[in-house]
């Protein structure tokens, strides 16, 4: 048993530490005050501090550490929280063992980063649009994130390992060095965007708590705009005047890549929209192509108003036994790159535009030729309805009136400039 040593006043540090090197023939308790003690066993000669107290009329004991990794001021500091806890009729040892199993399952549930980012991945690829859109995520975040942050634990992930991830360095092809969100913008965007994705399935999973760091309302006070360090570039596009002399060209063309191409611009339809049409997608007696939520960049089913020539266009192209696809490619299974209409654009000596491009062109005409409303152009582009009211007064897809306008498409792609679109009859009943 220990012999307590009490003494008038607290200890010193000096004292703590001529204590701690006696090497007593009996165990000692060094009283501090307050409970707390330095303990000097006799066996061992090593220090530590204990806590004594007592708490439902049964005297206690209560380890502090060791000395002298816990010095006399940290001593004193851990007894007096010990003491705080048991004046709420709380046993301090019982709270502490409490603590630290919480702390136990706290890490051994903890999840990094890239955990995290998997498990988001794992729960939203299924409702993701396209294959692409479901590379791009674990192809881009194991490019720019992985190799930064993602071995740290989300729960830790803060507003400086965003940054640190925003602004890394890249080499540009001068091979001068520069920061991510300024020299790719577009990418470390999207990079963005995910981070906060994640970080905010993470928050509702439980697994870290407070704000999100990669929210834009944080981050626009430490990076410039993205519109602010790069200028928007637009696609190419075919001059209107040019339509028809540039139509009449590309039908003299041959092969599968320059019939895609003409149907890309008849319909003003996405390359990859038409490069992955089945022919189980048209009804070609009713003028419609019914394109999948799934296969639009918006995600929701887009009726496609077939004019005359498209429709005369598609009959003419042959049909595969190997393939559903109404432009297949050179792989079985497969369908035509769009690749294939860059080169057939190149072949015509048209690098000067792209296959996009023609959609500009298509609002073009509408907006300087026609009396078409301007919604019945975005319609027919699939553009989203971005004023939320609007939206939700506009459910029809004016499919009938956007036959009129794809066939004063279809006429204006194939006769001279100087015909006045704007008398067509269908333009006023549109209107």
């Amino acid at each position: 048993m220990a012999k307590l040593v009490k003494s008038k006043e607290r200890l010193s540090a000096v004292e703590v530490a001529s204590f701690a090197e006696r090497k007593e023939p009996v165990s000692k308790l060094y009283h501090d005050g307050g409970g707390l003690y330095l303990f000097v066993d006799k066996r061992s000669h090593a220090a530590s501090w204990v806590f004594r107290y007592t708490l439902d009329g049964k005297a206690r004991t209560m380890g502090l550490g060791s000395f002298p990794n816990v010095g006399l001021a940290k001593a004193r500091k851990r007894a007096e929280d010990a003491r705080r806890v048991k004046s709420d009729n709380v046993d301090p040892v019982a709270a502490r063992k409490k603590e630290k199993a919480a702390k136990r399952l706290a890490q051994a549930t903890a999840m990094t980063f890239k955990e995290c980012a998997e498990a988001y991945i794992a729960s939203h690829s299924d409702g993701w649009r396209s294959a692409k859109h479901a590379n791009q995520w674990p192809s881009s975040l194991a490019s720019w994130v992985y190799p930064l942050i993602g071995q740290m634990p989300v729960a830790d992930i803060d507003n400086a390992a965003i940054l640190r991830v925003l602004q890394q360095d890249v080499k540009d092809e001068n091979g001068k060095t520069e920061r991510l969100w300024t020299a790719r913008p577009e990418t470390a965007a999207r990079l963005r965007g995910r981070l906060e994705a994640v970080l905010g399935w993470a928050t509702a999973s439980g697994r870290r708590a407070g704000d999100n760091p990669a929210r834009w309302g944080i981050l626009k006070h430490q990076l410039p705009a993205k519109s602010k360090v790069a200028a928007v570039v637009h696609h190419p596009a075919l001059p209107i005047d040019e339509l028809p002399t540039f139509m009449a060209a590309l039908r003299a063309q041959r092969g599968t890549a320059a019939r895609a191409l003409e149907l890309t611009i008849l319909t003003a339809a996405r390359s990859g929209e038409v490069l992955k049409a089945h022919w189980a997608e048209f009804d070609l007696e009713e003028g419609v192509w019914t394109i999948a939520g799934p296969r639009m960049k918006s995600g929701r089913e887009h009726r496609v108003a077939l004019s005359t020539a498209a429709v005369a266009l598609l009959k003419t192209l042959p049909r595969s036994a190997d393939s559903d696809f109404v432009f297949p490619g050179a792989k079985r299974g497969r369908p035509l790159s769009s690749v294939a209409l860059f080169w057939a654009l190149r072949a015509m000596g048209r690098d000067d535009i792209t296959t996009h491009g023609f959609r500009s062109t298509f609002r073009d005409w509408v907006g300087e030729r026609t009396n078409f409303p301007s919604e019945l152009a975005e319609r027919a582009l699939a553009h989203a309805v971005k004023h939320q009211t609007e939206a939700a007064y506009a459910r029809g897809d004016l499919l009938d009136k956007r036959q009129q306008l794809m066939e004063a498409w279809a006429k204006a792609c194939a006769e001279p400039a100087d015909e006045n679109v704007r008398d067509f009859p269908s333009a006023r009943g549109a209107a």
